[in-house]
């Protein structure tokens, strides 16, 4: 088979799947008590599961192994498969016990059980391969290793991942490894730590991130900028507590569907008490709290508000995935007949939002509209009708704003559909930020109504939504997005005022307390150290812009300053910095 230049997504499988036994092929041979487990083409590359034994693998390993490759893939004309019987696998397989439970697993599903060979490596695996693997496996690179429970469950035992990447052209595997040499220096975890934004510990528990007084700041800004905003909007920012009687889930249906992602309920004095996972069943506890008109409506719930997930541990990443977190929350309560212009609404808002942070539409981040299965009676509520309607009500809003947007089935919430807002990360992989979710569950099982015109009682609709998402995730975004470098606005540090010598010490002060007296968040340096010193230190520190006093500023009474990107301007009035700062902070402008 010759590739077009652009694969597609079959082609792209096929490749790296067979490069996955390609890896499989080499490490066996330069580890001969090595068994491989599974070896899957994932986005952008492969992996391979070993259980290597006593033996460790490390990257220092990586240049022999990928030698092998390429010292075997000549003799790898084309792969063969046969089609075999459970007590045939079982016959061949006898020294792997990963293949022997996947053939059980298989069979049992009433799947084909074959093996491939190509040359002299057998192995068992479903359909999907290179046509001419001598020929096609040439452009491949291994990446990383980490280690990885079998199936996934901590119960089994830990084995070793190799990652790979295997790409149809040189030029392709040239620019994906430059991609991931940029994602390296954005990387969140990295930087957070280099600009003391926040720390884990292991005493505190995986998963729950400490902010240092830098990253607080940056939440704090950004907490500060979605509530005004949201106030502004007409929503009404309410509080409500961090935990609940698990009937409360129960009631919404979450406990049953959400279990595996909850914390254990705690025992209290007679009730059964448990973190939230989510907001909205306070919220409906709200509404209920007093009769409702029509008159009323929408009301528009909104809160910063704490929630807790369990997370596999083997799922944590920096303050991508925490078990703890803040959400910019909110629930929309409204007549059916204006669910519409409330969801477009919100889609507005998080357009405002998105372009705020520096975000463009189409570009760093599109929607994804998520369907519900008609079949799936277990996991969607039974109720054809209403969800097309729902379904039909957010494609029509998602075409009405000319959002750019994708269908994806089987990824509804399970009292209906949603629009969830996919960012791209650093490394061009999509996540899903945060969501907009049409219900028409949750008002029926909390019994939420209204007085309508008429007279008669009248069940709304529920709009849930997030304008911001998770603060946690929203950060790791921002620092990647910005490398650290972030807005003025949003600078946890934006003004970094440096004396030259020891007598200007209190004229670098007095300027830091003018300057906080406008809310500009700014430092004095006064270390007893080289002026040049202090600069690369805040440099590296990505601060916005460092103003430094001597002598000359001292007589002319102005500052000399010096951008983050390396541009001087010399001779500012204080009143003239004061006025760009102020410009650039309102404008959200990228420094």
């Amino acid at each position: 088979m010759v590739y077009n230049k652009i694969m597609n997504d079959e082609q792209l499988t096929n490749l790296r799947h067979s490069a996955a036994h390609l890896l499989a092929k080499a490490v066996k041979e330069l580890w001969p008590g090595a068994h491989n487990a599974i070896g899957p083409a994932i986005e952008n590359g492969f992996y391979q599961d070993f259980d290597m034994g006593d033996h460790k693998i490390s990257e220092e390993d990586f240049p022999k192994i990928e030698a092998k490759m390429r010292e075997i893939l000549p003799t790898w004309q084309k792969f063969s498969f046969n089609e075999v019987t459970l007590a045939e696998a079982k016959k061949l397989f006898k020294d792997n016990k990963y293949k022997v439970e996947m053939a059980t697993e298989f069979a049992k599903e009433g799947k084909k059980l074959m093996t491939n060979d190509p040359g002299d490596f057998l192995d068992l695996c479903k359909m999907g391969h290179v046509e001419n693997p001598s020929k096609e496996l040439i452009h491949f690179k291994l990446l990383s290793v980490a280690g990885a429970y079998w199936r996934g469950s901590e119960k089994n035992k830990m084995l070793t991942r190799i990652y790979g990447t295997c790409w149809p052209s040189q030029k392709e595997l040239d620019s994906y490894l430059h991609q991931l040499e940029e994602a390296k220096k954005r990387d969140h975890r990295k930087l957070g730590k280099d600009l003391g934004l926040f720390v884990f510990s292991d005493l505190v528990g995986a998963g729950l991130p400490l902010l240092t007084p830098k990253g607080a700041t940056i939440r704090r800004i950004l907490e500060r900028f979605i509530v005004d905003e949201e106030l502004k909007r007409g929503y009404s920012h309410v509080y409500t507590p961090p935990l609940a009687k698990v009937d409360l889930y129960r009631t919404s249906g979450h406990y049953p569907y959400y279990k595996e992602t909850m914390y254990p309920s705690m025992k209290i004095d007679e009730d059964e008490l448990i973190l939230r996972p989510m907001t909205c069943p306070h919220h409906f506890m709200l509404y209920k709290s007093e009769p409702r008109s029509y008159r009323d409506l929408p009301i528009r719930y909104a809160e910063i508000s704490p929630q807790f997930r369990y997370e596999k541990s083997g799922e944590l990443t920096g303050l991508m995935r925490v078990r703890t977190f803040m959400l910019s929350d909110a629930h929309i309560i409204t007549q059916p007949e204006n669910a519409k212009s409330e969801i477009r609404k919100v889609l507005d808002l998080i357009d405002y939002v998105n372009k705020s942070l520096g975000l463009t539409r189409g570009r760093d981040y599109r929607y994804r509209l998520s369907l519900g299965d008609r079949n799936e009676e277990i996991k969607y509520q039974k109720d054809d009708a209403a969800w097309d309607k729902a379904e039909a009500i957010l494609r029509q809003v998602l075409d009405e704003v000319k959002a750019p947007y994708f269908e994806a089935p089987n990824e509804a919430a399970f009292y209906g559909p949603k629009i969830d807002v996919q960012i791209k990360n650093v490394n061009g992989k999509e996540d899903t930020a945060f969501t907009v979710q049409y219900d028409f569950v949750m008002p029926k099982r909390f019994k939420l109504t209204y007085i309508d015109q008429s007279g008669k009682e009248v069940q709304p609709v529920v709009v849930h939504r997030a304008s911001l998402g998770a603060f946690e995730r929203t950060i790791a975004f921002l620092i990647e997005k910005y490398a650290g470098a972030f807005p003025l606005w949003l600078a946890p540090v934006q003004v970094e005022v440096i004396p030259i010598a020891e007598r200007h010490n209190k004229a670098a002060l007095e300027a830091v307390e003018r300057l906080k007296t406008v809310d500009i968040r700014a430092e004095a340096d006064t270390r007893n150290e080289p002026m040049q010193a202090k600069v690369r230190n805040h440099a590296l520190q990505k601060v916005p812009y460092l103003a430094i006093i001597g002598d000359q500023e001292l007589k002319n009474q102005t500052l000399a300053i010096r951008t983050r990107g390396g541009k001087d301007l010399k001779g500012l009035t204080f009143e003239d910095f004061l006025a760009k700062l102020k410009e650039e902070i309102e404008a959200k402008l990228p420094t």
